[in-house]
């Protein structure tokens, strides 16, 4: 018999389901079956799981209270691009599963499911995932502004932008560390490799970027001075 798991131990399912009947008797078969399990009931109360329990694979319902599925789905993408998502659903529209594969799902279950089913389906991820390495950087896209660190690949407002190579690694360490101030030594550190430069070069850079993938160069959105330290990428809201 497993051990049962506390609120905050790490998992390899984290099921995002509103009718607690059915979420408790599918985590439970999954976790008497070997592969650890939890489930919250909406879409914020997952937001806070990702980052406690740092699951392997997301379950995800779409008819969930407040935030649905899809814009779940479509929001965790942005920030978690390489974690796997499987829709469990009884919506069982052809719309409804092209809408979930084509915001990043990458399977789509109808319900009522058959819990064999379903672990074997989760148990060949997880194989995936422990025997493909590590994964490529996270994509990032806000719907204006794409960053494609595996293809090296910047689109703004729809159309390709071509970046220097330094433009394109300073770009790539602000979003990948975003939210956060990143002090200027330390872009010297990871984007320069130490190499010598001054305030003067950070800035021109800066500025070239800002030119390529703000709306208003002059008042930008993304990258925000942070005065007497270094810069900081901010999301939209």
């Amino acid at each position: 018999m497993p051990e049962p798991t506390t609120v905050s131990d790490p998992v390899d399912v984290l099921m995002v389901e509103d009718q607690e009947a059915l979420a408790s008797s599918t985590v439970e078969y999954l976790t008497l079956s070997g592969v650890s399990a939890a489930y919250v009931s909406s879409a914020e109360e997952a937001h806070a799981a990702l980052a406690s329990r740092k699951p392997k694979l997301v379950l995800l319902d779409v008819n969930l209270p407040g935030l649905s599925g899809f814009e779940f789905c479509r929001r965790l993408r942005r920030e978690r691009g390489d974690i796997p998502i499987v829709f469990v659903s009884a919506r069982t529209a052809e719309d409804d599963q092209i809408l979930a594969l084509s915001l990043g799902g990458d399977d789509y279950i109808a319900k009522p499911y058959s819990l064999a089913v379903l672990l074997a389906k989760i148990r060949r991820m997880l194989d995936r995932l422990s025997s493909s390495g590590p994964p490529e950087p996270a994509v990032y896209d806000d719907g204006w502004l794409l960053l494609d660190p595996g293809s090296a690949r910047v689109r703004v407002g729809g159309r390709d932008v071509s970046l220097a190579a330094l433009e394109f690694k300073l770009l790539e360490y602000l979003v990948a560390n975003r939210g956060r101030v990143v002090e200027k030594r330390e872009l010297f550190r990871q984007v320069w490799g130490g190499a010598v430069t001054g305030d003067g070069t950070l800035s021109v850079h800066i500025r070239r970027l800002r030119t390529r993938i703000e709306r208003d160069p002059d008042r930008p959105r993304y990258i925000r001075t942070v005065w007497g330290r270094g810069y900081i990428f901010e999301e939209p809201a």
